[in-house]
């Protein structure tokens, strides 16, 4: 038996976000208290005093705290308790623990109820058992990493949302252009300085149809500032795409196209803002998880926003048993036992796991197979295997098969060798 586990108080703490319900064990399954206090720093001092008492009087030398993972419920009462200088003094651990591990934990209590004071004394007796295996919580570096990883995230879907509602104006004012796609498609990026002027300053269908094809190709090529070999030709196939749509009534125009106009502002004011994130993400990241950093970026295609991202959400790869623990966790997993060959076309992702964690993956894997050879053969030959939905297919495997290469860099703290396999 270990002396130390003798001597050691184990705290579970139930998060909400008025209230943090707490259970004190000691390794004989004693309770010391079980009782509610307020998530706040008056609630925080007093759980502190409730902990220092027991200490005192049982001389307890090591103090491990579990606390579940609430949103962002549990992130204050962690760092508090983490960085009390009287805790400190005695060999505290305070984990944040993933409340999925809890919930299998809970399993092998049989009529356990789930309510606070059972929640937090099964979180008290995860770590008495000695479940834990996360570092400790290191504060607040990690919390704003994460913070800005996540808001990524949230920007990204702003504007992904703000171009599908584009595109709905956009096919009201001029459907033909909107429908463009493929061979026809005109312009590589319909949200580019000279795709959004013939949206914006040109107000109706009949001012571009009717238009000069020279007067036409002036404006493509001074919107363009001369980026186009064939202004005449790009001319004539707005104008018969104009000819070609839908028409509106005259009155509808003008606001439909101060709606277009509008979410072009946001768009372009979200992008500035990713901008803005993606510096403070890499600020934030200087100094910590080095190793890691390095395993990662050394994987081409990957940089140190989706590197960053990756880290923030995964935190200790030792929390993982395999890279099948770290895509169960991600969502990156299939509803049938196929994944290795992906047999059917329409076998969904569950996406059951961290959404922030699958989105740096699979956007890591879609830009690694722009830049290392292995994944992008690989990619290559999934994207040929079926007729229908070929890319977000093959990226999603893509991003399996990289899963596999990030989880074994990052428990051996290893570089990336592209020519392992040939040596």
């Amino acid at each position: 038996m270990n002396d130390k586990l003798l001597t050691t108080l184990f705290i579970g703490i139930d998060v909400s976000l008025s209230n943090n319900y707490a259970t004190a064990l000691d390794f004989h399954e004693n309770i010391f208290f079980d009782r509610n206090f307020n998530n706040n720093i008056p609630g925080s001092n007093e759980l502190i005093n409730a902990i220092m008492n027991i200490r005192n009087k049982f001389d307890f030398t090591h103090i491990v705290i579990g606390i579940e993972s609430t949103s962002v419920y549990s992130t204050h009462v962690a760092t508090y308790l983490a960085t009390e200088t009287s805790l400190k003094m005695f060999n505290t651990k305070v984990h944040i623990l993933n409340p999925k591990t809890t919930k299998n934990y809970r399993k092998t209590f049989s009529n356990h109820q789930k309510t606070d004071p059972n929640d937090s004394y099964l979180i008290a007796d995860f770590a008495r058992v000695g479940k834990i295996k996360t570092k400790a919580w290191n504060g607040d570096q990690h919390i704003a990493l994460k913070r800005l990883t996540r808001h990524r995230l949230h920007i990204v879907e702003l504007i992904t949302a703000e171009k599908t509602y584009y595109q709905s104006n956009l096919f009201l004012k001029f459907s033909e252009f909107a429908r463009l796609k493929g061979k026809d498609k005109l312009f590589s990026n319909k949200f580019g300085s000279t795709a959004t002027s013939i949206i914006e300053e040109l107000l109706t269908l009949e001012e571009i149809a009717f238009m000069s094809v020279e007067e036409l190709a002036d404006f493509i090529m001074t919107k363009s500032k001369n980026h186009f070999v064939n202004p005449d030709e790009i001319a004539r196939k707005i104008q018969k795409a104009a000819r070609d749509s839908y028409r509106l009534d005259k009155i509808a125009y003008n606001p439909i196209t101060v709606a277009l106009a509008s979410s072009l502002n946001l768009i372009k004011a979200y992008q500035k803002e990713l901008e803005v994130i993606d510096k403070a993400i890499i600020k934030a990241m200087k100094g910590y998880q080095k190793k890691a950093m390095i395993s990662l970026t050394s994987i081409g295609g990957i940089g140190h926003v989706f590197a960053a991202g990756i880290i923030a959400e995964i935190g200790d790869i030792r929390c993982f048993k395999s890279d099948d623990a770290v895509a169960q966790y991600s969502g990156i997993t299939w509803s049938q036992n196929d994944s290795a060959n992906f047999i059917s076309q329409e076998t969904r992702l569950t996406k059951t796991g961290n959404k922030y964690l699958r989105y740096y993956l699979i956007e890591a894997a879609n830009s690694v197979r722009r830049n290392e050879p292995e994944y992008r053969d690989y990619y290559n030959s999934k994207f040929k295997e079926v007729t229908k939905h070929n890319h977000p297919r093959a990226v999603v495997l893509t991003s399996r098969k990289l899963i596999r290469l990030i989880y074994c860099l990052l428990v051996n703290s290893s570089l990336y060798d592209p020519n392992y396999l040939n040596k």
